[in-house]
């Protein structure tokens, strides 16, 4: 059964509920009407244009609430407030991992300047200073968390593509996330990688020299 405009534009009509509802559901009763409006400001009106009519038709009190009504704009506004939720938890998730992977470049920084400590005293026993040093560690990290934002973006991509392949789901890669996702691997890189490569610069020439 729909509602729908008639003649004039302000009538309803009503059309029988058919037997096919009955043999198709097995039910007696109509559980769903589909209301279409022509504009998106009288939405608000047609709903209560319905509520009124089903309510006269069934000679129901308006203040019993038999008639519960949603337009899409509602079920929109609740899809987008899903996806924000989604995103929101997604980036808190996204903004630990890139926590804990700034952790381990730190960590593999420092014992790489602990494995190297007399290359860097070689160096700057021929002439390097603070800011060399201090450029060779921190181009190192970024070359490090770039690789891996990298392999993690082509990780991305083949698992879209393995999920729209099996699951029949459109995608869509943009460059604009490539582009942000290197981006932030450049920036976990410069600044996680910043404080090995200070202790490095720090290092006095002769006990590194002596360092073994």
């Amino acid at each position: 059964m729909h509602l729908s405009g008639g003649r004039d534009e302000n009538d309803i009509i009503y059309i029988p509920l058919s037997t096919a509802m009955y043999r198709l559901m097995g039910e007696k009763y109509l559980n769903q009407i589909q209301v279409e409006v022509d504009k998106k400001e009288n939405i608000e009106s047609a709903k209560d244009e319905v509520t009124n009519a089903i309510n006269q038709l069934h000679k129901w009190n308006a203040k019993d609430n038999m008639v519960t009504i949603r337009d899409m704009a509602e079920i929109q506004d609740a899809i987008k407030g899903t996806v924000t939720t989604i995103s929101l938890l997604l980036g808190i998730v996204a903004t630990i991992a890139l926590i804990v992977g700034g952790i381990g470049i730190i960590n593999i920084m420092l014992v790489s300047v602990t494995e190297r400590t007399r290359e860097i005293g070689l160096r700057k026993a021929m002439g390097a200073g603070k800011k060399d040093i201090m450029n060779q560690f921190l181009v190192e990290a970024i070359i490090i968390t770039v690789v891996g934002g990298v392999l993690g973006v082509l990780l991305g991509w083949v698992i879209s593509l393995l999920i729209s392949f099996f699951a029949k789901w459109s995608k869509e890669i943009s460059l604009l996330s490539i582009l942000i996702s290197t981006g932030f691997s450049v920036i976990i890189g410069l600044i996680f990688g910043l404080w090995p490569a200070k202790q490095a610069a720090n290092l006095v020439t002769i006990e590194a020299l002596r360092y073994e």
